[in-house]
């Protein structure tokens, strides 16, 4: 295994591509040992062609068609006027944004590029800081692969072969304790610094923003609705979230029929992505599993941490660490099946540890090296790649108190899914 994991560090450091990583030492590796290729070939096919996969790629193009379609315009101006007139109003209706569009796209990126441009201009127009603005866009993107549907679920469930509507259910109160945690530092930097406030436009308003963009509120409600009640699985909810964004934006005359091919073209590129991602840490994770690394790391693990909380504690370092290096969905389909034997012996359910490891992974992507949500906002602000790591310092913290929060106290996950489901 030593010969796997020279190769596999090996290209990382050389910048090659965390797929070719996988892909290439697993080559290797069948190449010295006298492994099948046909199997490392066949495993990959695998990894790609699960029927739940096809709900990641459904998920990415309801994203980007909400994201062309005006519906982010109209989320954040909804939540503005819903929250903005607290201190840090903006700051709050950032976060607020967020927890609703996490309910269409299941994306940190997406998150931070498509609300993104909007938040951070209109907080800068209102006087607040870049820095900040930017620093709490990319810590509340975070909420987007939590609270459902979300894509980092999906890969989740397909490596530990949990359910992904339990899944998706397990994530609604983390994802709204990430908010609340958020809103509380927004609420006490913005008294501190003086933050301006948005005038409260009476009920009338209120109200007709309300019904401009209740189509859009209605979309999380619809894809959790059809899975809980059983009319559809998770993978065909995807397909109708799609479908009513379409229709959200035809109706509204925000999408054209010309806007379709370069939404097609955006998601194929991302789906493209994130499924050979998958289908090599398939070929990886076969000879990691016919080796027995699962099995064994678990008992040189028990030898050595024998408590449940230090455990959880240790591995939660471990994942973060990983997500500082490491693209998210590869670190979740490479380490889920290694890490599943650990979490079984100390009795951890899997659900609460998906939540858990999904918030980890999702936290590596506000820090360097690998941190794609900071080069996605540097895409859509002024700042530089620094500034905005220097920035996110603060809201990394209350990012990490939020973790602790999650990881002990387990009926913040389990209790929902066990009662709907």
């Amino acid at each position: 295994m030593a010969l796997l994991f020279l190769c596999f560090f090996g290209f990382m450091i050389i910048r090659m591509p965390v797929a070719y990583c996988m892909l290439c030492s697993s080559i290797i590796y069948s190449m010295v040992y006298g492994e099948s290729l046909n199997m490392i070939v066949s495993r990959a096919v695998q990894g790609s062609s699960g029927f739940t996969l096809l709900a990641l790629s459904f998920f990415i193009l309801a994203g980007n068609i909400m994201n062309r379609g005006g519906v982010t315009d109209r989320i954040f101006n909804f939540c503005k006027k819903t929250i903005g007139w607290i201190p840090g109003g903006l700051g709050h209706a950032n976060v607020l944004a967020s927890v609703v569009f996490a309910g269409m796209s299941g994306s940190a990126v997406a998150d931070a590029g498509g609300l993104g441009a909007i938040e951070i201009k209109a907080m800068k127009d209102n006087g607040y800081d870049e820095e900040f603005a930017v620093a709490i866009t990319g810590a509340s993107s975070c909420i987007g692969p939590i609270i459902p549907p979300t894509i980092s679920g999906v890969v989740y469930c397909v490596a530990s072969g949990v359910s992904v509507g339990k899944m998706f259910i397990a994530g609604i109160l983390p994802g709204c304790c990430l908010a609340v945690v958020q809103m509380i530092y927004v609420y006490i930097a913005a008294k501190k610094r003086e933050y301006p406030r948005t005038p409260f436009g009476g009920f009338r308003d209120l109200s007709r923003s309300f019904v401009t963009s209740f189509p859009a509120l209605l979309t999380p409600i619809i894809i959790l609705g059809g899975i809980i009640t059983g009319i559809c699985t998770p993978t065909e909810a995807s397909v109708v979230a799609v479908l009513y964004a379409l229709l959200q934006g035809f109706l509204t005359r925000d999408l054209k029929w010309k806007d379709l091919p370069g939404i097609m073209d955006d998601t194929l590129t991302s789906a493209m992505s994130v499924l050979f991602i998958v289908s090599c840490a398939n070929a990886f994770g076969y000879i990691i599993t016919a080796q027995q690394i699962p099995g064994k790391l678990a008992a040189v693990f028990l030898s050595v941490v024998t408590n449940k909380f230090i455990a959880l504690l240790v591995i939660n370092i471990f994942l973060l660490l990983v997500g500082m290096v490491m693209e998210s969905l590869a670190a979740l389909v490479i380490l889920v099946p290694i890490l599943m034997p650990v979490i079984a012996s100390f009795g951890i359910d899997p659900l609460h540890f998906g939540i858990v490891c999904i918030l980890n992974i999702t936290i590596g992507m506000l820090t360097p090296p690998v941190g794609m949500v900071l080069f996605a906002l540097s895409n859509v602000s002024s700042l530089s790649f620094e500034r905005i790591t220097k920035a996110m310092l603060p809201l990394l913290a209350v990012n990490f108190i939020a973790l602790l929060i999650v990881t002990y106290c387990p009926p913040l996950t389990t209790w929902l899914p066990n009662l709907i489901m």
